[in-house]
């Protein structure tokens, strides 16, 4: 794969057929993704739409809440799954048609999903640390009485 004034990288067949299988899990993978966001959405719209004997006792706010949080967590998980697609998709042309344009394309979005997915990561952890701390001033302030 050779791209000119840049430096040539030659990958050997152990390193083709690596990320020949990369790319093949990592399809594998999105699909299963598109499918569990498809159903996420689905179970959104379910709980959002119906009506139930829970809003007679009061709780069809809570359903449609838990229809929002779905709605929410699968517009989060969408481009993660897209990167991914992506990528396994621009790997399976790049080994097929011998073209480090593809396999650029491919990385990118690999490295675009990592950066997204480690964002995510750091987000859901600091918001965990959030709620730590929450609950320990929830404690000690039932416990002084305030």
């Amino acid at each position: 794969m050779y791209m000119e004034n840049q430096n040539q990288i030659v990958l050997n067949e152990l390193a083709k057929d690596a990320l020949r299988v990369s790319a093949k899990w990592s399809l594998f993978l999105s699909i299963l993704g598109f499918i569990g966001i498809g159903i996420m959405v689905l179970m959104a719209l379910f709980f959002i739409t119906t009506t139930s004997s829970m809003d007679a006792l009061g709780f069809g706010g809570m359903r449609r809440l838990f229809g929002m949080i779905y709605l929410l967590v699968s517009g989060i998980y969408i481009m993660p799954v897209v990167y991914l697609y992506r990528y396994a998709s621009g790997m399976k042309n790049a080994l097929v048609f011998q073209d480090s344009d593809n396999v650029a394309f491919a990385l990118e979005n690999l490295k675009s999903h990592h950066k997204y997915l480690g964002i995510l990561l750091i987000v859901l952890i600091s918001f965990y640390i959030l709620m730590f701390v929450g609950g320990v001033f929830f404690a000690a302030s039932r416990v002084s009485g305030f």
